[in-house]
């Protein structure tokens, strides 16, 4: 059962805006230009949105089942917490705690403070306010390496701690004001990026060879195209994360069984369908080439700059202001949620468990908003969310494999919602997730066994904590 006091007044609509916000940050504006370096064709970027959409929509499935299963606060975290015990919920809201989620509101708010830095220069991230710490890089071993880490205060890490700080404050005075912000924000953040493409595909002549492949500098040999496929989702995948946020507020939105599962289907497709034509729409203005090097990766701009003129950046940097504060406002309205259902459970600051009275977990928004600051003071994030990716995956496995698990284990627990293509749809994203995780480990160690161990490290900790754990 959720805590008393949660109230539900999500329906559909704001259901499916609160993926789709969440799911649309800066991403899809920055990641391309990697992307084609590493496969050096227009095909190729194309053909790693592609797979990153189907994967995204077949785990999206297979979540709906889970969802109507277990209609409650805490998504994920319940449901590995269900099917593989407390440990396993642990060591997932460890690893979103630390890294997953203020890493991402963090990487995101920092973000935002430098795209403002586009209307006021005195907002960068390159002059220091008071002392600072650099930091060398650390070789582990002769593939892995950390660092180096840059800590201290900028006036782009102030804009974010000042943003973060005003979202999480406004998020706790209840659900319906943070789901307004998230509906306004989202809808103009949709009709933006649905801009960009109208305008690359349809209004705008074709100016660069969308098929003339990337010749980069050097003779640095290309990846084969599965293994290179594999490794850049990394990039296309993170940006279309965050999908699963609807399933931390479940005991918040109605009928969620029914509501949870069909918004995450919408949400996703219209999503992932936005990704491909925006980087069709790139291809058709910029090339292969033009992404590749476009200045700092602003891919997004670039192509607005070559459609609209000088103007064009300007007002790709405002529409992307605009899409990451949706996308802060989402993550930061649905995270809290996971931690107040720990807490229930007896694995994260009892204080967190109790809801005030608009029907909020503040003590958890509280929190989150803390360690997010102290996570953009570190400047250590960027490398955070590398390491974590592959442990991210490893969870969303585990979720998936879950739908297979309780079939077998609990045929008759009532499902309100199926998911389509069974057993085919989960099998699929189980084969292509694995591929993209034994890839990583063997094509970019540097990221992946760090990863690893910093969900490891969450074990002694759960270990400590367990004593006061309700059983599961």
């Amino acid at each position: 059962m959720d805590a008393p006091g949660y109230r539900r007044h999500l329906g559909l609509f704001s259901s499916t805006m609160l993926i789709a916000g969440s799911m649309i940050g800066s991403g899809v504006f920055i990641v391309a230009a990697d992307m084609v370096r590493t496969g050096r064709s227009g095909g190729f970027l194309l053909a790693a949105w592609g797979l990153t959409a189907l994967l995204t929509l077949f785990a999206a499935l297979s979540y709906g089942e889970l969802a109507g299963l277990f209609p409650r606060a805490g998504g994920q975290y319940t449901y590995l917490r269900e099917i593989y015990g407390p440990g396993t919920g642990f060591l997932y809201g460890w690893t979103f705690f630390v890294v997953i989620e203020c890493g991402t509101i963090a990487a995101v708010a920092v973000g935002f403070g430098k795209y403002l830095g586009s209307f006021f220069p005195a907002v960068n991230d390159s002059v220091w306010i008071g002392p600072h710490l650099d930091l060398p890089v650390l070789h582990l071993s002769h593939a892995i390496a950390v660092g180096p880490y840059h800590l201290g205060l900028t006036p782009a890490r102030l804009s974010a701690i000042a943003v973060v700080t005003l979202l999480s404050v406004v998020n706790r005075y209840g659900v319906r004001l943070g789901a307004r912000i998230q509906d306004l924000f989202t809808v103009a953040k949709i009709g933006g990026l649905a801009a960009l493409v109208i305008l690359g595909l349809w209004l705008h002549p074709a100016s660069a060879p969308a098929a003339a492949p990337y010749a980069p500098p050097g003779h640095d040999p290309a990846l084969p195209f599965l293994t290179a496929l594999l490794v850049v989702q990394t990039g296309s995948m993170f940006s279309a994360d965050a999908w699963n946020s609807v399933t931390f507020i479940a005991g918040e939105v109605k009928a969620p069984e029914r509501t949870i599962p069909l918004s995450l289907l919408i949400g996703t497709t219209v999503v992932c369908g936005l990704y491909i034509l925006a980087n069709t729409a790139y291809l058709r203005v910029l090339g292969p080439t033009g992404i590749a090097n476009a200045p700092q990766d602003r891919v997004g701009s670039a192509a607005l700059q070559a459609i609209l003129g000088s103007g064009g950046g300007l007002i790709m940097a405002g529409a992307i202001l605009v899409s990451m504060f949706g996308c802060l406002n989402g993550l930061i309205f649905s995270g809290a949620r996971v931690y107040q259902r720990m807490a229930e459970d007896g694995l994260f600051f009892s204080s967190a468990a109790q809801l005030n009275g608009h029907g909020v977990p503040a003590f958890g928004l509280g929190v989150q908003a803390l360690w997010t600051c102290l996570l953009t003071l570190t400047g250590t994030y960027g490398q955070l969310l590398d390491f974590v990716m592959v442990s991210a995956i490893l969870f969303y496995i585990l979720a998936v494999a879950g739908v297979f698990l309780l079939r077998w284990r609990k045929p008759d627990l009532p499902r309100p919602v199926r998911v389509w293509g069974y057993p085919f749809v989960p099998a699929l994203y189980l084969l292509g997730a694995l591929a993209i995780v034994g890839t990583l480990f063997i094509h970019r160690p540097s990221y992946s066994w760090p990863g690893l161990a910093l969900v490891a490290a969450g074990w002694p900790v759960y270990l400590a904590v367990r004593p006061r754990a309700v059983p599961a």
